[in-house]
């Protein structure tokens, strides 16, 4: 099982932000027949194997294991994932691009940057999982917490000149087995933590 997978077909999206087959998906992060999941949702073990169907049909969910029981196999499904995401791309053409934003400080800018980075990183980890590779990545994640705006603007610069000094040093265009590597930063105020 995946701990996040990238859902980026229009039908597998919908099909897992249905209501009950969302229920069914976090109920199966653990191997569960049909008549097990219909005792803890409340539903009859005919819809909830209707529902089933559906959710192996788009991919979210597999075979865990068949059991015999006398003259009948039970299946024991299993989510594909811990968590989804759904690609922008599984939106086609209206999706988020940052080449249709105008304004590069803007929120719009940094959701649809956002939005890239996960439709083109879920489409080459799809791609690496395929041809059982791993996928070379780099996440920095931290929390700044300044004194002032002023403060703000002084890291933003600083930061502008580290990231294009490194980068300066490090690009070489003409590199023969070079592979080009797309570097998001971004930053927003942190939500408030609920206690």
């Amino acid at each position: 099982m995946l701990d996040v997978d990238v859902i980026d077909d229009p039908a597998a999206a919908t099909v897992a932000l249905d209501p009950i087959r969302n229920r069914l998906l976090r109920e199966l992060a653990e191997p569960a027949s049909a008549a097990t999941l219909a005792a803890r949702v409340g539903l009859t073990r005919q819809k909830v194997n209707y529902h089933l169907h559906a959710l192996e049909a788009a991919k979210l969910v597999e075979p865990a294991e068949e059991r015999r029981w006398g003259g009948i196999t039970e299946r024991l499904m299993v989510a594909t994932a811990s968590a989804y995401v759904v690609s922008p791309g599984a939106l086609g053409v209206i999706a988020a691009t940052p080449e249709r934003v105008a304004d590069r400080l803007s929120a719009s800018y940094l959701i649809a940057l956002a939005a890239r980075a996960v439709r083109e990183v879920g489409d080459l980890w799809r791609r690496a999982r395929q041809s059982d590779k791993r996928l070379a990545t780099l996440s920095i994640d931290t929390v700044i917490r300044f004194e002032s705006p002023a403060e703000r603007a002084a890291f933003t610069a600083d930061l502008t000149h580290a990231i294009t000094s490194l980068a300066a040093r490090y690009h070489n265009e003409r590199a023969p087995n070079g592979r080009p590597h797309r570097l998001v930063v971004g930053a927003y105020p942190a939500p408030e933590t609920k206690s």
